[in-house]
């Protein structure tokens, strides 16, 4: 181990107290824990260009202070401290986790976990290795800067066949994840002072970015069949943001007619669409949603696609499906940058898409969450009955549930008590009505059948007037 500690040779502190004190501090903060090995005197000599006797004489005040110790034949070592140093702002202001699960947690609905028994991991790690073993030096070089060929001829496929998108491979950009991809396009739209529109309420994690990259926001209200066209039209706005196909978080489909009355307002002002199609695999009642992209003929809608739903998040894999008049764009804005994603993950998800297993894996999970869905809309039925009203329920790895008679606040930390993790939306809302309060998030991708019954059953015994056997 190397210490280096700032010495200041024309202190008027001599230079063995001021590694004394330094040491001493970064072992008091933790930094430097019991057990282990400091540098000799020597090593230590030489690494700071001081002399024998400055080291010496620090090593020997920590030593006597109980700080040090020293083992013959071994080394001079970190000691084990009877009574814990504390820093005088850890003790003044304790960390607090705001959103940590109580021990006791029996079920967490948390929004954004996938179902992790039925993962076909075998065949992942099979994939992995024969990326691994692939001819070429490819393993020693940077990937393509759109990402690798194989990959996007491989999703090009896929979005055409599931989602309806026609695309050719020189249009897909690979990111690291959906905010990767957002990031992206504000750069090459440069939409930085500019307005951007996006649902009320909508993904904070995609404000968060828009807004981060100096966007203005202008919030878009709702109604039954998604976003309102007419307040989009009264906007400002350069491009909008939407979840057409299953609407985050309330769920609702937006309308064939307000989708071509969307695109003829993106054709009309010169704006873009950006369609983040999150989890748009998993739809379960009623006839498949195609995509907004498959309506655009004019290439006005940019495309976001993941594989964090429908194969793993710890990937990080997202992609953009760009205009052609955009992947120009692109290259001029993005000549000096790297690809962002592994070349090696690429082409593990590429050799697994070839395999068809895939789709296998997207066949599987659909069937998988649609039972955990029905089992969930069943269970909620069952045992809180009109207490709530399902919103959300034709799609995706989440609902709502909007409450009567008691506080989302109120269940929530209710529910926590008893071991249940439910959440409040209200932080999608750029500004937050009333109503908002009265919604709890529920999302199941994560849980097992009789983990969702039991969590259910448990939170609905929180519910004004209910009385359930919670044995």
């Amino acid at each position: 181990m190397e210490l280096t500690p700032f010495l200041q040779k024309d202190s008027k502190e001599p230079l063995y107290s001021q590694l004394y004190g330094w040491i001493k501090k970064e072992i008091e903060e933790s930094r430097l824990l019991a057990g282990m090995k400091m540098p000799s005197i020597r090593q230590l000599t030489l690494h700071l260009k001081v002399s024998r006797n400055t080291v010496e004489a620090a090593y020997q005040q920590l030593q006597s202070e109980g700080y040090l110790e020293s083992v013959p034949r071994s080394g001079i070592w970190v000691a084990e401290i009877e009574k814990p140093f504390l820093h005088p702002i850890a003790q003044e202001q304790p960390i607090r986790l705001e959103c940590q699960p109580p021990s006791k947690a029996l079920v967490d609905f948390e929004y954004g976990n996938v179902d992790m028994e039925k993962f076909p991991l075998k065949q992942w790690k099979k994939c992995l290795t024969g990326a691994v073993d692939q001819e070429g030096n490819w393993l020693f070089r940077y990937s393509n800067r759109m990402g690798e060929l194989e990959l996007r001829q491989e999703i090009s496929n896929y979005l055409l066949q599931s989602r309806g998108v026609r695309s050719t491979p020189e249009q897909i950009l690979i990111t690291a994840g959906t905010q990767a991809s957002m990031t992206a396009i504000c750069k090459i739209l440069e939409l930085q002072e500019e307005t951007l529109a996006m649902e009320e309420p909508g993904y904070t994690g995609a404000r968060s970015v828009f807004e981060d990259q100096g966007c203005h926001i202008e919030p878009i209200p709702l109604e039954k069949d998604g976003l309102s066209i007419d307040y989009l039209q009264r906007s400002e706005a350069t491009a909008v943001y939407v979840t057409p196909s299953h609407q985050f978080p309330l769920g609702m489909v937006l309308s064939v007619s307000k989708r071509m009355q969307m695109l003829k307002w993106a054709y009309q002002t010169g704006g873009y669409i950006i369609e983040d199609d999150y989890d748009g695999e998993f739809r379960y009642m009623g006839q498949p949603i195609p995509s907004l992209k498959s309506l655009d003929e004019g290439e006005r809608v940019i495309y976001l696609g993941t594989f964090s739903k429908s194969f793993l998040p710890s990937v990080r894999l997202s992609y953009i499906v760009l205009p052609p008049s955009l992947v120009v764009q692109y290259s001029r804005k993005f000549a000096d940058y790297n690809q962002s994603v592994s070349p090696i993950i690429q082409r593990a998800i590429a050799l697994f898409m070839q395999s068809g297993e895939f789709e296998r894996h997207i066949r599987r999970m659909r069937k998988l969450y649609q039972r955990k869905h029905q089992a969930l809309l069943r269970c909620i039925q069952h045992y809180m009955g009109t207490q709530v009203t399902i919103v959300g329920e034709k799609s995706g790895l989440h609902i709502l549930l909007k409450l009567k008679g008691i506080p989302a606040l109120e269940l929530i930390e209710k529910g926590l008590n008893k071991g249940v993790n439910v959440y409040s939306p209200t932080s999608f809302w750029f500004h937050p009505p009333s109503e908002a309060h009265s919604y709890i998030m529920l999302g199941f991708g994560g849980l097992s059948i009789d983990e969702i019954e039991n969590g259910v059953r448990l939170l609905a015994s929180c519910l004004p007037g209910m009385e359930i056997n919670e044995e």
